[in-house]
């Protein structure tokens, strides 16, 4: 394994327990509902509390990450993922297990900003797609983990949530260990005039031209204010913006967090609607494979138009599915199979390598956690609002599939007409072709 694998392996691991933290719950959230009577509007509120989190954690990630370096950042997100794992799995009140959710989705917002931003600083141009992509593939395989731990743990007896939530200890603690070893960002070094420490990093790095490479990167914030909100920057804004929100509006994060609720309301017993979603995180694993095997020979553009014109497809027919309430219809299991394969084939596997390599050098950390913020925002409201929604209405399923349905055509127009597209270009060459000069 290359220098830059191995690296970006161990930063992408931040991906992992992002991908757990968010599913995790899945399995727990019924069960927390019924321990402390909880409303559905409570209930959207308790599970909701770590995405809040994930708003405060990309907003505030990106000032640390900054100023201290991306490897420290890290190996703090590291810390607050273990705090999380041991809370959550121990305590008995309602008001602190929210708290631990709380900083649990901390680390998963600022997990989101800063683990890409490292990838994508420590990645040779041919490969950033890949290895910047390697973050989201192992987000879906600490959902497909998460669902397959809630699984086996389901039948355990009633303090089985403390299981599915606690077992995330493991390898937050493996994560912050491994960190360890990896080193600054060559380009954070450059930046804080470090470039003794840099140079070796980028030689290990396979950086042809070190001394070539060391000026584009001073050239590219010399003579710019460090504020994001600029003129000059309103492209990167408006791309990382509206794909981040269009991500949330497919409602991946409702089915991920509500996986066994939606089976059940589909007509599956308890025992199948803990399976189901075993299912759905190995196919999300799949087909973010296949993703992470083509994003640099096919682009970010085109893997994104093929995944929106299958989840249009899929999110239809799971809604009319669920149009004819009181019927059961097994069938809801391929159409959601077929919805998360193209999702993780295009936006699951597209988002975070976009927003880390769309802002240019001077305002990446700023850039990335508005990115990062835009997402986890909607993910919080979306997330929120599901049960408030389905619960008591029969129809409930049904107005939430069309919603994304239609908000996925929409943004099947934004991906064709606006995006731009990026693969092969170094970061450099992005801002210039931006013509952010």
């Amino acid at each position: 394994m290359s220098y830059p694998v191995r690296i970006a392996m161990i930063a992408a691991l931040g991906g992992f327990l992002f991908g757990f933290e968010t599913a995790v719950i899945s399995g727990a959230e019924k069960t927390i509902q019924g321990l402390w009577n909880l409303s559905p509007f409570w209930q959207g509120f308790t599970v909701a509390s770590s995405l809040i989190g994930t708003v405060l954690g990309s907003l505030i990630a990106g000032v640390p990450a900054k100023k201290y370096g991306r490897k420290k950042v890290l190996q703090a997100i590291a810390l607050l993922y273990i705090v999380a794992a041991i809370g959550c799995a121990s305590i008995s009140a309602w008001i602190l297990f929210v708290l631990f959710r709380f900083l649990g989705g901390i680390a998963v917002g600022a997990s989101s900003v800063v683990g890409p931003m490292y990838i994508s600083e420590i990645s040779p141009a041919k490969l950033r797609g890949r290895l910047a992509g390697s973050f989201q593939l192992n987000i879906v395989g600490g959902i497909f983990i998460a669902y397959l731990t809630n699984f086996l743990f389901a039948g355990i007896g009633e303090d089985s949530w403390r299981w599915m939530l606690g077992v995330m200890i493991v390898p937050s603690v493996l994560f912050w260990v491994l960190l360890r070893t990896i080193p600054e960002s060559p380009r954070w070094l450059v930046l804080n005039n470090r470039d003794a420490e840099a140079i070796p990093v980028m030689q290990k790095l396979q950086e042809e031209n070190v001394a070539s490479a060391i000026q584009s990167i001073r050239e590219s914030v010399k003579q710019h204010k460090e504020n994001l909100f600029q003129k000059r920057y309103s492209k990167p804004i408006i791309y990382a913006v509206l794909l981040a929100m269009f991500n949330q509006l497919s409602g991946i994060n409702a089915i991920l967090y509500y996986a066994p609720r939606i089976f059940e309301m589909a007509g599956f017993s308890k025992d199948q609607a803990y399976l189901q979603p075993v299912y759905i995180g190995a196919a999300n694993l799949l087909f973010t494979l296949i993703a992470m095997t083509v994003i640099d020979k096919f682009g970010r553009k085109t893997l994104l138009i093929i995944g929106a014109l299958g989840t249009i497809l899929f999110l239809a027919l799971t809604a009319l599915a669920f149009g004819q309430p009181g019927e059961a219809n097994s069938n809801v299991l391929i159409y959601l199979i077929g919805y998360i394969a193209f999702f993780a084939f295009s936006q699951g596997a597209v988002i975070w390598v976009f927003i880390s390599e769309i802002f240019p050098n001077s305002v990446r950390s700023q850039g990335g956690s508005l990115g990062s913020f835009t997402h986890w925002i909607m993910a919080a409201i979306i997330s929120w609002t599901f049960p408030v929604i389905v619960e008591g209405n029969p129809m409930g399923g049904y107005y939430s599939f069309v919603f994304y349905a239609v908000m996925m055509f929409v943004s099947l127009i934004f991906i064709w007409r606006v995006m731009p597209e990026t693969k092969g270009r170094s970061l450099e060459q992005i801002q210039k072709e931006l013509g952010i000069e």
